[in-house]
C-alpha cells in the first residue's frame, strides 16, 4: 500500500479516554505503515460512525477509513442497539462504497474491560488492530484492481 494514502479517523468521543487511547493505537499502526496524510472527524458516540463514515467514504478524499469508539453496557436497551447498528452501519458504508472500513468499537460490559482493549491495555490494542485489518483489506483491494480477467473468459 502507498504511503500516500489518505485515512480518516472517525472517533466517537463519549468516552474520552478511550476515544484518545484508541486513536493512538490507530495512529501508531499508521505511522509504522508509513501513512501521515490522517485526517480524524470526531462524533459525540458509536452511533453517529457509520454517517460520518459515509460522508468520508462519499468525499472521494480517503483510501481507508478507521471507526473507533466505544460503547459499554448499561441497564438498558440501549446497548444492544447502539451495538448493532454501528457494527451494520459500518459494514455497509464499505460495502457500498468499496472504501475498507475498521470497526474499532469496543463493546464491553465494564470500563475495565473497555481499558484492556485500548493502547496499554492488557488484552489488546483495538485502535492498531481496526488499522491493521483495514490495511489488509486495501492492500487486497489494490492486488485485486491491476488484475486481468481469467484466460479465455470476457469481462462483461
Amino acid at each position: 500500500m502507498s504511503a500516500e494514502a489518505r485515512v480518516a479517523l472517525c472517533v466517537a468521543r463519549f468516552y474520552t479516554e478511550l476515544a484518545d487511547r484508541l486513536e493512538a493505537g490507530a495512529r501508531a499502526a499508521l505511522e509504522e505503515a508509513g501513512i501521515t496524510e490522517i485526517e480524524r472527524f470526531d462524533l459525540p458516540g458509536a452511533f453517529e460512525l457509520p454517517l460520518a463514515a459515509k460522508y468520508a467514504a462519499e468525499s472521494g478524499r480517503f483510501e481507508a477509513i478507521a471507526c473507533l469508539g466505544a460503547v459499554i453496557r448499561g441497564e438498558t436497551d440501549h446497548y444492544d442497539y447502539v451495538c448493532a447498528e454501528a457494527a451494520r452501519g459500518i459494514q455497509q458504508i464499505q460495502l457500498e462504497t468499496s472504501i475498507p472500513c475498521g470497526f474499532g468499537v469496543l463493546t464491553v460490559d465494564t470500563m475495565e474491560q473497555a481499558l484492556d482493549r485500548v493502547q496499554g491495555g492488557s488484552k489488546r490494542d483495538t485502535g492498531r488492530h481496526a488499522v491493521e485489518a483495514v490495511l489488509a483489506s486495501l492492500k487486497v483491494k489494490e492486488s485485486l484492481s491491476g488484475r486481468r480477467g481469467p484466460t479465455g473468459f470476457a469481462r462483461v
